[in-house]
């Protein structure tokens, strides 16, 4: 895929973390919000879903950060090893940050979210390269527009095409063209004109 419109790859990882945090805190903060709401005593739900906010959104928008750190760094790795950025990298990225944040659960939990890891960035990977053909196909300046093809009146204007003067002659090598009189063109052999060897 020749998309990657993504920082360069040691300016990626903090492009990442940022982006990354910012998004677990948004999500965060609307999450905990909704937490804090039900499980908020009697006239008490705006304290509660501020403290919600503010003491947990902030947790989940580190923990974002460092996914987002981990597989950006995964990635610049495979990148420099492989010499080349294409979908795989994003899934086996995706995978290890997967076993790495489980490490200390054992191997069975490892594997289980490195695969889970791997699975969701295929997914978000030809989620990508499917809408990026779409937009490609639409976006197309070459193709011809869509009303020009369905219009039979169109087709009928244009006639068939007419033959240019780089295309040789069907007519062979010492006869002439129908239509033309080729006693009054005098030709030497070969069908030269005449006198083109005096010229030489």
């Amino acid at each position: 895929m020749e998309e990657y419109t993504r920082e360069p790859c040691p300016y990626r990882i903090g492009d990442d973390v940022g982006s990354a945090f910012a998004m677990g805190l948004v999500g965060g903060s609307i999450f905990h919000s909704f937490g804090g709401y039900r499980n908020a005593a009697k006239n008490q739900k705006i304290v509660s879903i501020l403290r919600e906010v503010r003491t947990r959104s902030t947790l989940t928008g580190v923990q974002f950060a460092a996914w987002g750190g981990i597989f950006s760094a995964i990635d610049c790795t495979l990148v420099a090893i492989r010499k080349k950025e294409d979908p795989l990298n994003s899934i086996m990225s995706g995978g290890l940050t997967g076993a790495l944040l489980a490490i200390r659960s054992g191997p069975k939990i490892m594997a289980g979210s490195a695969i889970l890891g791997s699975v969701i960035l295929a997914m978000i990977e030809g989620v990508g390269l499917l809408t990026t053909r779409m937009m490609g196909a639409m976006a197309d300046p070459t193709a011809p527009p869509p009303e020009a093809l369905d219009d039979p009146r169109t087709l009928a204007a244009s006639g068939p095409p007419k033959p240019t003067s780089a295309v040789p002659s069907s007519v062979p090598v010492g006869q002439s063209e129908p239509g033309i009189d080729s006693s009054k063109t005098p030709t030497a052999s070969f069908g030269l004109p005449a006198g083109f060897f005096n010229t030489q």
